[in-house]
């Protein structure tokens, strides 16, 4: 089974081009997912007790929770210090059950992949990238976006370039939907072939 590995930085288009994976049967674990999942669930103790603030009805606010780390970007190692291993843990389990499906190919989409050491856990590499421009305009889009968080996301990113030039594919979505979609079906088509 050969683990691909997909990350690229805010607003690159890095969840659909996750879903094109998915549209062409690629099994795809999406490691935002799992976060917002642990904080309904498995993180809800941990992360409460870091950040107290977060916690409403029972579950972690993720807008308080952002606005706590705004305020204090410092302790953002607590915070992973908690949820990596839990998605680790998940991302385990995802990999454990496609190999028993015998599924030959999956994607981890894994936004903080290089930030992380993930790409020690992965057989190849997609950096989903696009012009800085495009990407400004994307991000600034968002319901609740400011300038101040874009640097402050960007700023726990590592650079684009750098990603780039470790990536072992490159997929451009500066270019439309169509363009991205026939990079992902090439890269599909390139890994699943089988030499028997």
């Amino acid at each position: 089974m050969i683990v691909l590995g997909l990350t690229g930085s805010i607003g690159t288009g890095k969840s659909t081009t996750a879903a094109m994976f998915g549209d062409l049967g690629v099994p795809v674990h999406d490691a935002d997912a799992t976060v917002h999942d642990l904080y309904r669930t498995d993180a809800v103790a941990p992360v409460a007790s870091l950040f107290p603030e977060a916690l409403a009805d029972g579950v972690i606010d993720r807008k308080a929770l952002s606005a706590a780390l705004a305020r204090a970007p410092e302790r953002f190692g607590e915070l992973e210090a908690v949820i990596h291993p839990l998605v680790r843990a998940r991302e385990q389990a995802f990999l454990e059950a496609e190999r028993r499906n015998g599924s030959p190919l999956v994607l981890l989409d894994i936004p903080l992949l290089f930030e992380t050491g993930g790409e020690a856990r992965v057989d190849k590499v997609v950096v989903v990238t696009c012009d800085p421009r495009i990407q400004r305009e994307r991000v600034l889009a968002r319901p609740g976006m400011t300038e101040e968080k874009f640097r402050l996301i960007l700023s726990r990113q590592r650079p684009d370039a750098e990603k780039r030039s470790r990536a072992d594919f490159l997929i451009d979505t500066g270019k439309g939907l169509e363009a991205a979609r026939k990079q992902v079906e090439e890269i599909v088509g390139k890994l699943t072939e089988r030499k028997d």
